[in-house]
């Protein structure tokens, strides 16, 4: 936590309110979900380092756990540019110091969420940019499972692993 906003008291870091009309909850037959056009995360891999992982503020949904950087997209946004965004304005993730290596979308029918797999090509500090994390770290890949994990994340990990070692490295 390196930024003057991470030290000031979380009830004080929480946003008052939507900044944009993608950040609205969708409700369905299959649950309630946020992204009023969906939502997309970044799942970051630096081979030196491991997973880029974000410690979610308290406020959110599933507060307390860990995740990936990532959220609502805008109106018309594709997923990549949405998870890259998003990435940047959680984690200051510099959208040039990565490359996109596959997605993978969860999709209920009325919502969906992209993971955007990115591989590390210029190494970069992760820095808290915005009230919704606790902490970014760097999590070595095979002990991302042993975190407290958002749920829909830790579903997802094995095969994202899978997917990340077999197809990249």
């Amino acid at each position: 936590m390196n930024t003057e906003a991470a030290n000031l008291p979380e009830h004080l870091r929480r946003p008052s309110g939507p900044r944009d009309p993608g950040d609205a909850w969708v409700e369905g037959k299959h649950g309630k979900f946020w992204g009023r056009f969906g939502s997309a995360g970044l799942l970051v891999h630096d081979a030196g380092k491991g997973i880029l992982l974000q410690h979610r503020a308290t406020w959110s949904h599933h507060g307390g756990t860990w995740g990936l950087p990532g959220g609502a997209l805008h109106q018309g946004e594709d997923a990549v540019t949405g998870a890259l965004r998003e990435a940047h304005e959680e984690a200051a993730v510099p959208p040039d110091n990565v490359r996109v290596l596959f997605t993978s979308v969860f999709d209920v029918g009325y919502w969906s969420y992209t993971t955007v797999a990115v591989r590390v090509v210029e190494s970069f500090e992760p820095a808290i940019s915005d009230p919704e994390s606790i902490e970014l770290s760097w999590i070595p890949t095979h002990g991302v499972e042993h975190r407290e994990l958002h749920p829909a994340f830790a579903t997802a990990w094995p095969e994202l692993r899978h997917r990340l070692l077999r197809d990249h490295f």
